[in-house]
């Protein structure tokens, strides 16, 4: 069972991350009923969506629906095009290094399968109305249908990377 500070710290979490998603120029916050935490989803000026699972798991796409980045399990992974780099922080004595780890194949399937099925389950609760909308920015948004437009396109098939991101090599 957590603790009171844990559970206070979650609240704050949640409601920071509504607040503070500002580069998303659109946003919802749901309640989902397979999620242990709200979800927090929006898109960018570009188009590009973003989807919190909570604090972690989350995924940022681009514009066409390829996985740009994600941060699952306290790391970071980016796309390098063809695969995920994973991207650890490292402490060693008194100095932090980034370690990268490419991930291989089997790996990347592992992780897109699981990116996929978590999405499919938000998908499916937006489709069968069992996800309630907290909070919307701007109000009156919708963004409920174009998110399952967008899930749609996205889980069709298997995740798609992006190509890599310029000079993050």
């Amino acid at each position: 069972m957590s603790s009171p500070t844990a559970h206070h710290r979650l609240e704050v979490d949640r409601e920071d991350l509504m607040r503070e998603a500002t580069a998303l120029q659109e946003r919802a916050e749901f309640r989902v009923p397979a999620e242990p935490e709200t979800v927090v989803s929006g898109y960018r000026r570009s188009g590009s969506l973003s989807v919190y699972c909570g604090p972690d798991p989350c995924f940022h796409f681009d514009a066409a629906g390829r996985l740009r980045r994600a941060f699952v399990g306290g790391d970071l992974f980016r796309t390098q095009g063809e695969t995920l780099a994973r991207l650890r922080r490292e402490r060693t004595g008194g100095t932090v290094v980034l370690g990268r780890h490419d991930l291989p194949q089997d790996e990347l399937e592992t992780f897109l399968n699981n990116a996929r099925n978590r999405l499919k389950s938000l998908l499916n609760g937006l489709q069968a109305s069992d996800v309630h909308c907290l909070q919307e920015i701007p109000a009156g948004a919708h963004l409920a249908e174009r998110l399952v437009g967008d899930l749609l396109r996205i889980v069709a098939g298997p995740l798609s990377l992006a190509p890599p991101i310029a000079g993050k090599t």
